[in-house]
C-alpha cells in the first residue's frame, strides 16, 4: 500500500481585517507567494473548511486567477476564502498526486474534478 503524507504548507496567507486595502478580495500577502515556483495550494474559510485544492507551475499567477477570471469553479465563491496555503512541489507528477489525494482525503467542497468520494 502507498503511504502519502499531506506536505507542510510552505506559506499561509490570510485575509486582512480591512478588506478595502486589497483589490484581491482582503488579501494583501500575494507577495509572499513564489512567482516561479510549482506546488499545489489550498483555499480555506473561516471555519478551516477545505474550500478547493489546486495544482500551477508557477503558483502566483495560478491563484491570483482563482480571483480575477470568470471561468474558475470559485468564481461565486470568493468571498468565503480567508486563508490561502500553498505548498511547493516541483515535480508535476507529484503535484497531480497530492491534488487527487488532498480533495479526496480532506473533501474539498468545490473542487468537482478528481473526486473519488461521491
Amino acid at each position: 500500500m502507498i503511504s502519502i503524507t499531506i506536505p507542510a504548507p510552505d506559506v499561509t496567507i490570510f485575509k486582512q481585517e480591512n478588506p478595502e486595502l486589497s483589490h484581491i478580495y482582503g488579501f494583501t500577502d500575494f507577495h509572499l507567494i513564489t512567482r516561479e515556483a510549482g506546488g499545489i495550494f489550498m483555499f480555506y474559510n473561516d471555519q478551516d473548511e477545505l474550500l478547493f485544492v489546486g495544482k500551477a507551475r508557477k503558483l502566483r499567477p495560478r491563484i491570483k486567477k482563482h480571483f480575477e477570471d470568470t471561468v474558475s469553479v470559485m468564481k461565486g465563491h470568493r468571498d468565503e476564502v480567508t486563508k490561502i496555503e500553498v505548498c511547493i512541489v516541483e515535480d508535476p507528477v507529484d503535484r497531480e498526486i497530492y491534488e487527487t489525494y488532498i480533495v479526496n482525503k480532506l473533501k474539498a467542497k468545490y473542487n468537482v474534478d478528481k473526486v473519488l468520494y461521491k
